[in-house]
């Protein structure tokens, strides 16, 4: 078995979240480079009865263990002394997929006191609502009796899970300890009965009186021998449980129905919020939760992109460029400048809420257009300046030639408006990500229209003498004045910077 573990204590004994212990613990693991290909598997169980020494062994973390020269076995009432104070989380070694385990703090631990079962529901609620699997570990001759020290934490179990608005579906896998000669297949019906009279006597919102225990859990049941006593057989046990754990969330596996999976990059900021609810006492309303931590995650990687892009030394080098001439191919380099960055943010948002990734990518696609708008004007100025010295030199070259004017002067004008439009339209349909914008088309059709202007100055240059030549002027400057205020209201209406 693999060795390679790192594990972090994840809520202190007093309740602390350890923020900067988990967001060191997920890149240690690379945890969201998973996207869902992750499960987490979480143990539950009296205190000093093996949980650690089982986690151990079965998937090769290095949890803390109860002394077995002062454990259970010398003195129940002196010497059960607690081990895991709060929750632990490790990553489980040699595991695919990508599978995190969480030791919590034994049920009916002396150090708490008797009634003092506030954590241990904390704690519960919490598990539930972040694990794939969740281990019950519990004594072979607590099965069948009234008395029974896994009943109350099933009672918890049960009663905390209809505090979950939408609750996930969580394998509980029931890990039957010190196993005596009876066989499995004479206990575990026993054990399934106790399970269902404490599902049926668990008070229940009106929603779910008739809800079958089977629409909130999948239930397995295993057992395990002495790990004292017979520790051979215990490891030949473990080893063999162990395999069931590899692609878990796999259809067909212990957690391959599982529901409201949170995107591993998400994982840390979503844990947290779940025990800040918690903690608060207020009833976990997972759906919401979900479109929550989407919201901020999809947010936070849409601004690492942005970041991204406007340090992007290509962009940085293309944006000086296109101030001082035009940029050949500038339609096709900056559509794959922004492409990237938009592809990037898509693979990492893809298992989110779709909803709240889609409107964060708009956001995003808004943010590039206001970045990349003057670049995209200056690449038309230049076309436009470019096109009109052609004209220029293209027009007195005709009338030098003999050609008339009107005829010379409508001639370049279509010759040249169409090059015009050529041009433009390989920057313009090549630059897609912002052909969608009305803003972009506007600011073409605006240049276009002032090209023309210019193009037909000198017909009416030519007549400027007469009061015709001089109301044909009066009207194109009116006309351009007020293409230029509209020109502004509409980028200002898009919020695009001119």
């Amino acid at each position: 078995m693999d060795k390679v573990c790192c594990s972090t204590h994840l809520i202190e004994g007093d309740g602390t979240f350890n923020v900067n212990g988990i967001e060191s613990f997920m890149k240690e693991v690379k945890l969201a480079e998973c996207g869902l290909s992750y499960a987490v598997v979480s143990i539950m169980g009296p205190q000093s009865s093996g949980k650690s020494t089982l986690l151990n062994h079965l998937f090769g973390t290095n949890f803390r263990e109860m002394d077995a020269f002062k454990g259970r076995h010398i003195s129940l009432s002196l010497s059960r002394s607690q081990t895991t104070k709060g929750i632990w989380m490790a990553h489980c070694a040699g595991i695919e997929p990508c599978t995190l385990v969480m030791d919590l703090e034994g049920t009916d631990g002396r150090e708490r006191g008797e009634d003092d079962t506030a954590f241990e529901k904390q704690s519960a609620l919490f598990a539930l609502a972040v694990s794939d699997i969740v281990l019950i570990n519990m004594w072979c001759h607590d099965i069948g009796r009234e008395q029974a020290a896994n009943k109350p934490l099933l009672k918890t179990v049960f009663q905390v899970m209809m505090r979950l608005f939408s609750p996930r579906k969580t394998t509980l896998m029931f890990v039957i300890r010190d196993k005596t000669r009876t066989p499995l297949e004479n206990l575990e019906p026993v054990l399934r009965e106790d399970i269902q009279k404490i599902w049926d006597s668990v008070p229940k919102p009106q929603a779910h009186k008739e809800t079958p225990l089977s629409e909130f859990f999948n239930v397995e049941v295993v057992a395990l021998s002495s790990y004292e006593e017979k520790e051979e057989q215990f490891k030949e046990q473990v080893a063999s449980l162990r395999q069931q754990f590899f692609h878990s969330i796999a259809p067909g596996g212990l957690a391959g129905d599982r529901r409201g999976a949170v995107p591993a990059s998400g994982f840390s900021f979503s844990a947290q919020q779940i025990w800040k609810v918690i903690k608060d006492n207020r009833d976990l309303d997972l759906p919401a939760h979900k479109v929550m931590v989407a919201t901020v995650r999809c947010e936070e990687i849409a601004n690492e992109k942005l970041a991204s892009f406007v340090a992007n030394e290509e962009w940085c080098e293309f944006d000086a460029a296109i101030q001082t001439g035009p940029v050949s191919g500038f339609g096709k380099k900056l559509t794959s400048i922004l492409h990237i960055c938009l592809s990037e943010y898509d693979t990492e948002a893809t298992y989110f809420d779709d909803g709240v990734r889609t409107t964060k990518r708009k956001q995003l696609e808004e943010k590039l257009l206001q970045l990349v708008q003057p670049a995209y004007q200056s690449m038309l100025g230049h076309i436009r300046s470019g096109t009109l010295d052609k004209f220029k030199e293209a027009f007195d070259k005709a009338l030098n030639g003999g050609e008339g004017f009107s005829v010379a002067a409508h001639s370049c004008t279509k010759i040249f408006m169409t090059q015009f439009d050529e041009q433009s339209a390989g920057t313009f349909t090549k630059f897609k990500i912002l052909s969608v914008f009305t803003g972009c088309n506007f600011v073409y059709s605006s240049v276009s229209w002032l090209l023309k202007c210019f193009l037909y100055a000198p017909i009416d240059n030519f007549s400027a003498t007469s009061a015709i030549g001089e109301k044909l002027i009066s009207l194109t400057n009116f006309f351009i004045l007020k293409l230029f205020v509209q020109y502004k209201t509409n980028l200002n209406s898009y919020k695009v910077f001119i």
